[in-house]
């Protein structure tokens, strides 16, 4: 089964791929928040995750495998969804940090960050991506250019809204990772051969845990115990792709319109 929990963790290490790689694009949730696994572990939000008492059995008759089954196939059907996860960035070294919605008509809005190099808003729209840049993100991003180049890019880009077309050379790679259909992948794809842990709840989310093991290498899922049996967390121990990716709002439209205010044109800037 770890070609299963692989992909859908692909979710966040192939979106940290695409924007570390492009100057565009920049990676997470804002610095200040806990990750999904801090959450968990936290004390104060141990009233969110105990194991709960009902004695009607999750999934009668099914193993493992065939609820994890379920539930990617689940997931990748539904038509949007938000997801936030923290992972190690092997090219910067840092902490990938994501929190973004995203549907399969392509349109998307969240905050990527990574590590203390800076954060990007991003929303897309049709075919027009926005993007707002904060000091730090541009500063990391332009390192080794002349400083009074740097300079005059942090004045004109930091804190303000731009765009570009979302088929242009320097958009295309975070363009690509706003569709849900190619995030995804072949996340729904693989057999599983996990095993079935206890029932709890996962932020007020009746949940069952299952759990796998590769090797060294161990998964944990979450999944929803009533409605549509999605997915609601992976977490990953993995030494080559560990993190923690938490699904939340199937279904729900994505917060893309067009910013409010100054919006400066890249594309016309040529």
């Amino acid at each position: 089964m770890r070609r299963t929990a692989l992909a859908a963790l692909c979710l966040v290490a192939v979106t940290g791929a695409g924007l570390t790689g492009c100057q565009s694009g920049g990676d997470t949730a804002s610095a200040g928040s806990q990750s999904a696994s801090e959450q968990a572990k936290d004390p104060k939000n141990s009233k969110d995750s105990k194991d709960t008492k009902d004695t009607k059995e999750p999934f009668a008759g099914l193993s493992g495998g065939e609820i994890t089954e379920r539930a990617l196939a689940a997931t990748t059907g539904a038509p949007s969804l938000r997801f936030t996860g923290e992972i190690p960035d092997e090219e910067s070294g840092g902490t990938l940090r994501l929190d973004l919605a995203l549907d399969k008509k392509g349109d998307c809005a969240g905050i990527l960050g990574l590590g203390d190099e800076g954060e990007v808003e991003l929303i897309k729209t049709g075919g027009t991506l926005y993007a707002k840049y904060d000091e730090a993100f541009l500063r990391a991003q332009s390192e080794g250019e002349p400083q009074a180049d740097v300079d005059a890019v942090v004045e004109m880009m930091a804190g303000t809204w731009t765009k570009m077309a979302a088929t242009g050379a320097d958009a295309e790679d975070i363009a690509g990772f706003c569709d849900l259909d190619e995030v995804l992948g072949d996340a729904g794809d693989g057999s599983s051969d996990a095993t079935r842990g206890k029932a709890t709840t996962l932020d007020g989310t009746p949940a069952l845990t299952l759990t796998e093991q590769d090797g060294k290498d161990r998964y944990t899922f979450y999944v929803a115990t009533e409605g549509e049996p999605y997915l609601l967390r992976l977490e990953s121990t993995s030494a080559a792709d560990p993190g923690t990716v938490t699904f939340t709002d199937f279904g729900k439209p994505v917060p893309a319109g067009k910013p409010e205010g100054e919006i400066l044109d890249l594309d016309a800037l040529g």
